[in-house]
């Protein structure tokens, strides 16, 4: 029988620290600067708990889906036959009603916090499902992934303020481009078994090199995204560290997966960009609440 533990290797709960932060960020961004009345003072909490839950139920919505679109793929892949569904650890069709259950709670928990979060709820579900059968089709998969991750710092300002801002689009510019970047170092892995199989991405039509020079683009475009960002926060001098920070990780998640040299993407994939994302809120945040 699956126990709890399963389900978060399932859908790889850990990573929920990529969008996360951004979340975060647009949420402070909000509370500091967005339009926006509180009948009671610690109506923010409250806010806060709802916007959390939506970004943990969207994810294992998202996660939960894609593993289970995906099994049989991943049954005929050395590198994820081990996965929970193919391994036999999860039915399929308990990963199916896990997807089910959480999106359900994330269409209700959203349409509790405004109007808009309501009326959008289903949409943000359909592009983060989307993800899952892009790579049947189109090499752009990397892009609707963090297309889907972006949808998190938008939705966080939507949630205190009931409207659009062109701020929060900007820190979704810097999610679509950092993690369609870093997902196409991480589908390095693969490119050879999905052309074997048609399967479509970036290194699986292009070379190693090329790839990674379309990667480290889609970078340098996040990095100016993020100036421009903090052009619009107060300016104090914390905001600066988090931006340099950001970029020396990400400057250095290159430096440490080359064509060559591909035996780093574990690290550059997952603990250096968690050390991008968190460091970056943890400073920025700092200087809106300062």
């Amino acid at each position: 029988m699956a126990k709890f533990s399963d389900y978060l290797r399932l859908v790889k709960f850990s990573h929920t620290i990529f969008a996360m932060p951004f979340a975060m960020i647009g949420f402070t961004y909000a509370l500091k600067c967005g339009n926006h009345t509180f009948a009671e003072p610690w109506q923010w909490a409250v806010l806060l708990v709802q916007v959390v839950l939506c970004m943990v139920f969207a994810r294992n919505t998202a996660m939960g889906f894609n593993r289970w679109a995906d099994w049989r793929i991943d049954a005929e892949n050395p590198r994820t036959a081990d996965r929970e569904i193919p391994a036999g650890v999860i039915s399929p069709k308990k990963a199916l009603a896990f997807v089910v259950v959480n999106a359900i709670l994330f269409v209700v928990t959203a349409s509790s916090i405004n109007l808009l979060t309501a009326v959008l709820s289903p949409v943000a579900l359909a592009v983060v499902m989307f993800y899952s059968y892009c790579k049947r089709f189109t090499s752009l998969a990397h892009f609707v992934l963090g297309l889907s991750l972006g949808i998190a710092p938008v939705g966080a300002y939507i949630a205190v303020t009931g409207e659009f801002a062109l701020e929060p689009c900007i820190l979704s510019l810097i999610v679509i481009t950092w993690c369609g970047g870093f997902d196409i170092i991480y589908a390095l892995q693969d490119a050879v078994f999905d052309r074997e199989r048609g399967l479509h991405s970036i290194p699986s039509r292009f070379s190693a090199r090329t790839s990674l020079i379309i990667s480290a683009l889609m970078h340098v475009v996040s990095v100016a995204a993020l100036i421009w960002f903090v052009a619009y926060l107060p300016g104090h001098w914390y905001m600066w560290i988090g931006v340099a920070i950001f970029t020396g990780l990400l400057v250095l998640e290159h430096l440490l997966v080359t064509p060559t040299k591909q035996k780093n993407i574990g690290i550059a994939f997952g603990t250096l960009n968690g050390l991008a994302s968190t460091s970056l809120a943890i400073f920025v945040i700092l200087d809106l609440l300062l």
